[in-house]
């Protein structure tokens, strides 16, 4: 930001004059000099009001829809692996560091949970059948922040194995619907699920936490256990969290299986396969652990 005040300083006056006279709109143009930044050189007031009214905008928003596997679908993955390329870097960090990393983690995950409940709120969306904090990523957005802070085990187990599942699938098919960037949805959606996945992944290696067998079979039971719960939770409020009561309302990958209550045996065994395929490294890693000691011993 220029933080220069045009009034005072001569060269700060021309140097406006001669940037606003070329970018600015004309409504701006006639406006008299103040404290400017950037931003501000570019866009007079309404222009500025209509861009954040725009970012925040409810169903009566008017920008680019969502595209799948478009620039910006492209772009967001992107910026996330890069992301984790470099957080995993601090393995070596001290102790400190690594603190004020997983601090920053737990605080944009809640914060930008918490603007998506403030945001349905403000326009009028948000209701007890869709936002709850009942879904596997929503429950474990907020879970993995604790997880963060407290290095709870426990919690790591389902944010690896449920965490790094589901919102590596919701971040390749995201339901963005309308809301394509540069709304404020769209800088949502990937930040929480994207940490998500990245605080999982920080735990592992930077961290030094791994699953085990039992890890899995934890996760497989209480899974379970909780996805009863919310079943009898969606009767009950008319709602259908995690999809085990209906397919969703809206065109999905689930369309293609079978009808309820015959989809949720191949939801099973989606889990159980993404749950396998997440353990694998650590089982390929144990059993040449294991054949470098026989060749030892």
């Amino acid at each position: 930001m220029i933080a220069t005040n045009p009034r005072r300083n001569p060269s700060a006056r021309v140097l406006y004059h001669q940037i606003v006279s070329k970018v600015a709109p004309q409504s701006y143009r006639d406006t008299k000099p103040r404290n400017f930044s950037l931003v501000s050189l570019c866009l007079g007031g309404e222009e500025r009001k209509q861009i954040m009214s725009q970012f925040f905008a409810g169903t009566n928003y008017t920008g680019p829809a969502f595209q799948l596997f478009g620039v910006a679908h492209i772009a967001a993955l992107a910026f996330l692996v890069v992301l984790n390329i470099i957080l995993i870097q601090f393995k070596n960090a001290g102790d400190d560091t690594k603190r004020t990393i997983r601090w920053t983690l737990a605080i944009t995950l809640w914060t930008a949970e918490t603007l998506w409940h403030i945001w349905n709120i403000a326009t009028g969306q948000w209701n007890i059948q869709n936002l709850l904090p009942l879904n596997l990523c929503s429950i474990l957005i907020w879970l993995s922040g604790f997880m963060l802070i407290f290095k709870n085990y426990t919690i790591y187990e389902f944010a690896y194995f449920l965490g790094i599942g589901g919102a590596m699938q919701y971040l390749i098919t995201p339901d963005l619907g309308i809301y394509g960037f540069p709304h404020f949805r769209y800088f949502q959606t990937f930040t929480s699920h994207g940490l998500l996945v990245t605080s999982a992944i920080y735990m592992t290696v930077v961290e030094g936490f791994r699953p085990t067998w039992k890890s899995m079979l934890r996760v497989a039971f209480w899974g379970n256990v909780y996805m009863g719960i919310i079943y009898f939770v969606n009767l009950a409020i008319g709602s259908d969290y995690l999809f085990i009561n209906a397919k969703p309302a809206t065109a999905s990958i689930m369309d293609l299986l079978p009808p309820w209550p015959y989809y949720l045996i191949y939801l099973e065994l989606i889990g159980v396969v993404t749950i396998l395929l997440l353990y694998l490294p650590f089982f390929i890693k144990d059993l040449r652990k294991k054949k470098l000691a026989a060749i030892r011993s």
